[in-house]
C-alpha cells in the first residue's frame, strides 16, 4: 500500500522537489516500506520520537525536523539532523547554533513563517524576518546556514486562500533571496506543501513538500 502510494505521488512531483515523507506517529515497520521504495528523507516532530528511530533504522536516512522545537531538546536532534524547518525565533537559531558548535557540525535551517489564518501555527510573520536579517546577529552564528524558508497554509478547501497564503511565502522567500542571501547558493529551500495541498504548493515554487497522510494513512 505504501509503495503504491508513494508511486502515485511521485508522478506529480518533479525532479527538482524533494519528497519529506512525515513518518511522525508512523511505525519503524511502515518507514521501512517506503525506505525499500527507495525513499530516504523523513520528517519527524517529536524529539523523543526521532531518536529512537534515528537508533533503530538504516544511517543512510536523511532525517529532517519538522514540528515546534524547544530549546532544551536540541542537544540530542543536533549530531545527526539533517533540516530543521521550523526555527521560529532568533532565539531557537541561537540555541540551535549553540548546541551545533559542541557537536562540531553545522545544521541546515529554514525560518517557518506564519502565513495561515489559524492562530495555533508558529513563525516568523515577513515583517520579523526583516527585522531579524536586518540586524547583523545572525551572522555571527557559525554553526546553522539558514537555506530558506518553510509555511504551512490554513487546513481549508479554499484553494484560492491556499494560492495567496503560498503566494505570500514565495513573494518573502524572494525578496529575503534578494536583500540578504544574494550570492548564498545555500539559500534555495521552500518547504511549503502537505498531503492535502502540494499541488498548489509545487505550482507556487515549492522545493520541498511534506507528504505523510497520503504516503502512510491517518495517523494512529
Amino acid at each position: 500500500m505504501i509503495a503504491e502510494n508513494l508511486r502515485s505521488i511521485r508522478a506529480h512531483i518533479p525532479e527538482h522537489v524533494a519528497l519529506v515523507c512525515v513518518s511522525k506517529f508512523h511505525s519503524e515497520e511502515d518507514i521501512m516500506e517506503a525506505y525499500r521504495s527507495g525513499e530516504r528523507i523523513f520528517g519527524e516532530s517529536r524529539v523523543q520520537e526521532l531518536c529512537g528511530k534515528y537508533a533503530d533504522l538504516p544511517k543512510d536516512i536523511r532525517w529532517h525536523f519538522i514540528g515546534h522545537l524547544q530549546t532544551n531538546k536540541i542537544r540530542y536532534i543536533v549530531p545527526f539532523v539533517e533540516l530543521i524547518h521550523s526555527v521560529d525565533s532568533f532565539k531557537l537559531l541561537s540555541a540551535i547554533d549553540a548546541a551545533a558548535s559542541k557537536a562540531g557540525r553545522v545544521v541546515d535551517c529554514l525560518l517557518q513563517m506564519h502565513i495561515a489564518r489559524e492562530e495555533t501555527k508558529f513563525g516568523f510573520s515577513a515583517e520579523e524576518l526583516d527585522d531579524m536579517l536586518q540586524h547583523d546577529s545572525w551572522k555571527s552564528l557559525q554553526h546553522v546556514r539558514i537555506c530558506g524558508l518553510m509555511g504551512m497554509a490554513t487546513f481549508t478547501d479554499d484553494r484560492e486562500q491556499i494560492a495567496q497564503e503560498f503566494t505570500l511565502l514565495k513573494d518573502t522567500f524572494d525578496h529575503l533571496k534578494k536583500c540578504y542571501f544574494p550570492t548564498d547558493a545555500a539559500f534555495r529551500e521552500l518547504s511549503m506543501g502537505m498531503s492535502e495541498d502540494y499541488r498548489i504548493a509545487i505550482e507556487h515554487g515549492s522545493t520541498m513538500v511534506r507528504i505523510g497522510s497520503s504516503i502512510f494513512g491517518a495517523r494512529v
